[in-house]
């Protein structure tokens, strides 16, 4: 019996009125094509739609961008799609006709678009790092497991061959289990601007953006372009740094591998923050529970703003250096290197100069989630993974606050230790240091705040 899209969504409704659920298209239907909207239009977001365009049962709607400038794409490759500056407009207007939404916009808004689609009850591809916050990324966690909606973070390395292929090393015991990790970025926290505080000079916003809308959840101030259209991941407000970046990249293989969920403790160094822009670089140790993967409790320290750890560590032949940003795993029988983006090499040579490396298959990342819908079943980067991905990446943006300097400001030398945060996930509490805990969250302007999960 053909069941017609409209029929589909009724009977969806009458569901969920019988069983106390939201409204919510649990499944599409195996015959129809699933209807997509993309909130941003260019840059990643306009990546992520033609990557995802490609399948062969996905249909766009719709686009929003709050820089109409940005529908040049849309309008070559979809035209005839509705067009909105506001998110919000889309899915009031066109609600009955979006099952999924696509999310490529600046970090600050990512939870509040995302829990406002989930709400109405579609389901979210969002790009890294999920969230601004420790507290959006639990919110989104707890929303996508009450309401049976199919999630996917935007970090596509996740499925790309090099990642699948290092994961499955580490699991298989390529190295024995594991006693330390170290993951850096080239990157710095503000290496775009270099400014440290907020210009003073005014400027008019383009015609063609809203500036209302991009500041959306944040405080409100006056248009700059060293915030938009890029530089707003240098910024607080806005952005999360080297760290926000690409933690969610990086340090993706490394929760894989070794199945992490929480750290139990950070121990912070970085080169001076403000409350404006991130530091220059940093170093983060997190301390996480043992697994069944790792040698005990376990080491994952974070480098970023061009930190290193010392390439000897990894036992790689001289005339090889560490790449620019990449994952270093010492394990009790051997080293893996895995760059970013690039296959695993494991080390010393000599000991694995007969190792058979495994076949290993790249897949894509957006198509498993569209097809991760049409099946009713999680991917393996939905937000029960990503969440406590981002909830660890987004604490090392709330203890790099409370850093020890790396250069102490009276001998002028190399700070030894970094300060030490204790986590206690479960109450999303900082036992030792509570005046940390409000940086967990932040303020959202008036009529922008995060729906909390009930």
């Amino acid at each position: 019996m053909t069941t017609t899209r409209r029929a589909f969504l009724k009977n969806a409704s009458v569901s969920a009125a019988v069983t106390g659920f939201p409204a919510i298209l649990r499944a599409v239907n195996p015959n129809s094509m699933l209807q997509i909207a993309s909130i941003g239009a260019s840059g990643m977001a306009w990546s992520d739609v033609k990557s995802t365009s490609d399948h062969p049962k996905v249909k766009y709607v719709a686009f929003c961008d709050v820089d109409t400038s940005h529908f040049a794409g849309p309008d070559k490759e979809f035209p005839g799609t509705g067009r909105f500056q506001d998110y919000r407009e889309m899915l009031a207007k066109l609600g009955d006709k979006i099952d999924a939404v696509n999310i490529g916009i600046p970090d600050h808004m990512h939870a509040k678009a995302a829990m406002d689609c989930m709400n109405a009850g579609k389901h979210v591809y969002l790009q890294k790092p999920l969230t601004h916050t420790v507290w959006e990324s639990r919110q989104l966690r707890l929303k996508a497991e009450k309401s049976g909606l199919i999630t996917q973070m935007g970090n596509q390395i996740h499925s790309a061959i090099e990642y699948r292929l290092g994961t499955r090393l580490i699991k298989e015991g390529a190295i024995g289990k594991v006693k330390k990790v170290y993951s850096w970025v080239g990157v710095t926290g503000n290496e775009r601007t270099r400014l440290l505080e907020p210009p003073k000079m005014k400027a008019a916003p383009p015609a063609t953006l809203d500036w209302n809308l991009w500041v959306g959840v944040a405080p409100m101030r006056d248009y700059a372009p060293v915030y938009c259209p890029f530089c707003w991941r240098d910024w607080q407000d806005f952005g999360s740094g080297g760290l926000g970046d690409f933690g969610c990249h990086i340090l993706d293989p490394v929760f894989t591998a070794l199945e992490l969920t929480a750290p139990t403790s950070l121990t912070v160094k970085n080169s001076g923050i403000n409350q404006h822009v991130w530091p220059v670089n940093e170093t983060i140790k997190y301390v996480f529970p043992g697994t069944k993967y790792t040698a005990g409790e376990i080491e994952v320290t974070w480098m970023d703003g061009g930190l290193k750890p010392d390439r000897k560590l990894a036992h790689m032949p001289p005339e090889l250096e560490l790449p620019n940003s990449g994952s270093l795993f010492i394990g009790e029988q051997g080293n893996m290197v895995l760059a970013h983006v690039g296959g695993p090499r494991l080390y010393p040579l000599e000991k694995f100069k007969d190792f058979k490396y495994p076949k290993e298959e790249g897949l894509n990342h957006r198509h498993r989630w569209v097809d991760g819908i049409f099946a009713n079943q999680k991917t393996s980067d939905g937000f029960h993974y990503a969440g406590p991905l981002a909830e660890t990446v987004q604490l090392g943006n709330v203890a790099t606050r409370f850093a020890t300097p790396d250069l102490d400001p009276v001998t002028g030398r190399l700070a030894e230790k970094g300060r030490t945060l204790e986590w206690d996930a479960a109450n999303m509490k900082i036992p030792n240091l509570p005046e940390a805990e409000k940086f967990l969250t932040k303020h959202y302007r008036d009529g922008w705040a995060v729906t909390p999960v009930a």
